[in-house]
């Protein structure tokens, strides 16, 4: 009978999950990232040349950041250490260096690999760095999130960044046959369902296997079909955090969707927003932005539609009221494009910076005061009503500034009306002050 003592024993024979059954052994069995293991991607060319660097694999999950890492170790014989930032602090950080530092001192080295590394603060990030300028451990870091927002520049500066990209179809299709060669049957889908069983794992290998293992128990009558399938499995949540990268590049594609004229892919990142649970007035401010930076007067009901749509959408409450978030962006994306008042506005910005405190021209003061009018407050002030077309053509900005030329309306929309509105001024005002 065995006893709490025969742990080997137990792990052999104790059952493991299919992903970790069908691990790769070796680099070459890895799926979906030749563009970094092949002859000329980063790693295989460090691994020829015998001059492994440290690492930060980004990703999105299940695409075989621990695995790579495994392997490497392996293939340059170092020590594989596994740890993760969320279950590691200073005092098991100590142990892991002090461990690894002893290696060393045998001729042992040490691939150190932590899982989720953004989550280290600050000062740990910053522990790393004598051990990695020593030798002491190869660091090898994984994250989910944008290294350049979430790791030190001294930690960055002293890796290399790589990206492994999520699993393609074709990828998954490869995984899921190799599953079916390791528990030697088919899996009962029909091609609808192995085509909905692949877009539910949505790029992630390990959830994939996960599912693989699920229906592989299973002994349908028949070949299931998507819809049946879809009956027994529930959709994976797509991978989406509020406050994380993913977060920032939606919003992004939908930015530049609108920007670039493109109704359909624009409703498409909406939907892909609204579906992963972000908040809709979040969103009516992003979509108000885009009317003034990217339509503008071009087209100045855009703003107002924008605002109405945020109003309706508060009314309505979700999901009656995302409609008309919708049309909004329908509406923007249809929209003449201008970005002449957003650039306008900056310029203006930088001038006033530049040009400190110079005072207006004081023709166009107030003198309320009789010391203000002794002053010249208010003198030759040209009230434009009076004059010829009712424009003075009169300097508005400090005496001793060269006119800038700030706003330059596009010919497209309603801008072009504003455009040979301020040709007819620039050259009526030319003429007066002649």
């Amino acid at each position: 009978m065995a006893d709490l003592f025969d742990t080997e024993d137990a792990e052999e024979t104790a059952p493991r999950p299919l992903a970790d059954r069908l691990r790769p052994a070796k680099l070459s069995e890895v799926i979906g990232q030749d563009h970094l293991l092949g002859p000329d991607g980063p790693l295989g060319t460090m691994l020829a040349s015998g001059g492994l660097g440290s690492v930060i694999f980004w990703g999105p999950p299940g695409v075989g950041k621990t695995t790579i890492a495994r392997l490497l170790a392996h293939e340059t014989e170092l020590e594989f250490v596994q740890i993760s930032a969320i279950f590691t602090g200073v005092p098991e950080l100590r142990k892991v260096f002090d461990a690894a530092r002893l290696r060393r001192r045998s001729g042992q080295g040490t691939l150190l690999f932590v899982d989720e590394i953004h989550r280290f603060n600050k000062a740990q990030q910053d522990g790393f760095l004598p051990h990695m300028e020593d030798g002491t451990i190869l660091l090898v870091g994984a994250t989910t999130e944008n290294p350049s927002f979430e790791l030190n520049a001294a930690v960055l500066s002293r890796s290399q960044v790589l990206v492994l990209h999520r699993l393609d179809l074709a990828a998954l299709e490869k995984l899921a046959a190799r599953a079916e060669s390791l528990l030697g049957a088919t899996l009962p889908l029909d091609p609808g369902g192995r085509a909905a069983l692949l877009e539910m794992a949505d790029g992630d290998g390990r959830a994939l296997l996960n599912l693989v293992e699920q229906i592989a128990r299973w002994t349908p009558e028949a070949p299931l079909d998507a819809k049946a399938l879809g009956q027994r499995l529930s959709q994976r949540a797509a991978q989406y955090d509020k406050s994380g990268d993913g977060h920032y590049n939606l919003i992004s594609a939908l930015h530049k969707s609108v920007r670039g004229s493109d109704p359909e892919a624009a409703l498409y990142w909406l939907a892909r927003m609204l579906t992963a649970g972000e908040d809709p007035r979040f969103l009516m401010r992003r979509i108000t932005r885009m009317s003034v930076e990217d339509i503008g007067l071009a087209d100045p009901q855009a703003q107002r539609l924008c605002l109405d749509a945020w109003q309706t959408y508060e009314r309505l409450g979700s999901p009656e009221g995302e409609l008309a978030i919708a049309q909004a962006v329908l509406y923007l994306a249809l929209a003449p494009k201008s970005n002449a008042s957003y650039k306008a506005y900056k310029a203006a910005m930088k001038l006033a910076k530049s040009s400190g405190s110079a005072p207006p021209p004081k023709h166009i003061l107030n003198a309320p005061t009789a010391l203000m009018k002794a002053e010249g407050y208010g003198v030759d002030y040209a009230y434009d009503h009076d004059a010829e077309d009712g424009f003075s053509g009169q300097n508005y900005f400090p005496d001793k500034m060269e006119r800038p030329a700030i706003f330059a309306p596009v010919e497209r929309g309603f801008e072009r009306d504003l455009a040979k509105r301020m040709a007819y001024f620039n050259k009526l005002r030319a003429k007066r002050q002649s």
